[in-house]
């Protein structure tokens, strides 16, 4: 953090009980993706169940199922009057992010953290619609999950792969 700059401040609103991360180890995920350009900012992160989650997906993307992601960039002028400007809010639907780390054997913390950091990643403008923004966008959440020990969220276990070849084969 430069001196003298406020960090990011990062709000946590969840409408699920069970199997959510807390506020401090969320803002900790978050701040480190944002790094230098979350100072004297501010985002929200809200967490949903199925139905929330379905919903804001076909409102906002057209598709009828509930993801496990999803951000919204504040727009330019979002800092007009406020003392702090807001980067905007994720929306992590809770159930989901459970779900996709049993069926990719991931730890179920590994698989928040990533998710929310690749959603703070877009709040800052990162995308992933060409390949060649997609690879910059992974490259830097694995140096991001790196410093908290995790490992490459892409990289597909030889169990995983094992399986998804066995299936194949049928």
């Amino acid at each position: 953090m430069t001196r003298g700059r406020a960090k990011l401040v990062v709000e946590v609103r969840s409408s699920v009980r069970r199997g959510v991360p807390g506020a401090v180890r969320i803002g900790r995920w978050v701040r480190e993706a944002v790094g230098a350009k979350g100072n004297g900012a501010e985002l929200a992160v809200r967490i949903v169940g199925v139905a929330e989650g379905r919903r804001l997906n076909l409102l906002w993307r057209g598709r009828d199922y509930p993801t496990n992601v999803l951000s919204f960039p504040a727009p330019a002028d979002a800092a007009d009057g406020k003392a702090r400007r807001s980067l905007g809010d994720i929306v992590v639907c809770a159930p989901v992010v459970v779900r996709e780390a049993k069926q990719q054997h991931k730890r179920v913390d590994d698989h928040w953290a990533h998710l929310l950091v690749h959603g703070a990643l877009h709040l800052l403008g990162h995308d992933h619609e060409r390949e060649s923004d997609a690879t910059r966008m992974e490259r830097r959440e694995r140096l991001i999950l790196a410093r908290f020990g995790i490992a490459d969220p892409y990289r597909i276990s030889s169990a995983v792969s094992e399986r998804a070849a066995v299936s194949e084969r049928r």
